[in-house]
């Protein structure tokens, strides 16, 4: 059986009831899961080891938290007040985790879904947001890691030009990283906004959820993402969402999408796996 499963961010207990539920087995059933691996919820480690003992039968993308995981291990950045990141980094297994990491790429196309952890921007098809995808992830395996790393923060440029002049070097990084681990909002021209994070009905005139520009070039295109809590349930034919905010006191959820099924099975996060949330956004990518 083939399952989609949404940000785990740390939460081992929930992962671990929510595979006891799917009967998961990794000789015979598949994961996908969509990002944010670690952080903010309290067993990041044990989440990391898990995945990486799966090999193959456990797939991920990478998302905003597990690239700040790697740029708080490079000293690129320090550690947020909110971050749960100790135990990963004080482990005689940190070198093999943070390089199993660095090797998840931030995009996968698989039984017919294209997966991310946030957003596709408007102007990329499928093919184009792998290729892009896989530019970011050759930097991230390459020994320049730490360089790159160092210059993958900002929000600036918030627009992939098309028919212009290209993006090269960071900016163009910048946007890539961006658009696939954190955008929520765009403009109808593909502009991202970084600050809305609430549910697709607060959004001023002029930003819509990026899955709702016209015309965008994935229309049609099966997509399956993560990251956005506030969003709630989203399961339509060509678009699934499945952050169901299990690190905030919601739900794990996975789908299986396997045999022309369509099937959401989640369970609760635990009291123990839920901290209070930071008194001001704590922004990492």
């Amino acid at each position: 059986m083939i399952y989609l499963i949404g940000d785990v961010q740390g939460c081992c207990d929930a992962l671990e009831q929510l595979l006891l539920k799917l009967d998961f087995s990794p000789s015979r059933d598949q994961l996908f899961v969509l990002g944010d691996l670690v952080n903010r919820g309290p067993k990041s480690l044990a989440v990391l080891e898990r995945l990486m003992r799966w090999g193959a039968s456990a797939r991920c993308v990478l998302g905003n938290h597990d690239l700040h995981l790697l740029a708080v291990a490079h000293g690129i950045r320090p550690a947020s007040r909110g971050d749960t990141l100790h135990d990963v980094l004080a482990s005689p297994l940190r070198e093999a985790l943070l390089d199993w990491l660095r090797h998840r790429p931030l995009a996968l196309q698989d039984h017919g879904w294209l997966m991310v952890h946030a957003g596709v921007l408007p102007q990329w098809d499928a093919a184009q947001t792998l290729a892009l995808a896989e530019e970011v992830s050759q930097a991230l395996r390459g020994p320049q890691i730490a360089e790159f790393l160092g210059t993958m923060y900002g929000n600036q440029p918030a627009r992939w030009e098309t028919g212009g002049p290209a993006l090269e070097g960071s900016d163009r990084a910048r946007v890539i990283v961006n658009a696939l681990t954190r955008v929520r909002f765009v403009r109808a021209d593909g502009t991202m906004d970084f600050e809305l994070k609430e549910g697709s009905d607060t959004a001023p005139p002029g930003l819509m959820p990026w899955f709702e520009v016209p015309g965008r070039r994935t229309a049609g295109q099966p997509i399956a993402f993560g990251h956005w809590s506030t969003l709630g349930p989203l399961d339509r034919p060509d678009l699934m969402a499945l952050d169901s905010g299990c690190v905030w006191g919601g739900t794990l959820t996975a789908a299986r999408i396997d045999g022309g099924r369509r099937e959401r099975i989640s369970v609760p996060c635990t009291p123990a796996q839920t901290p209070q949330p930071p008194s001001k956004p704590q922004r990492t990518v």
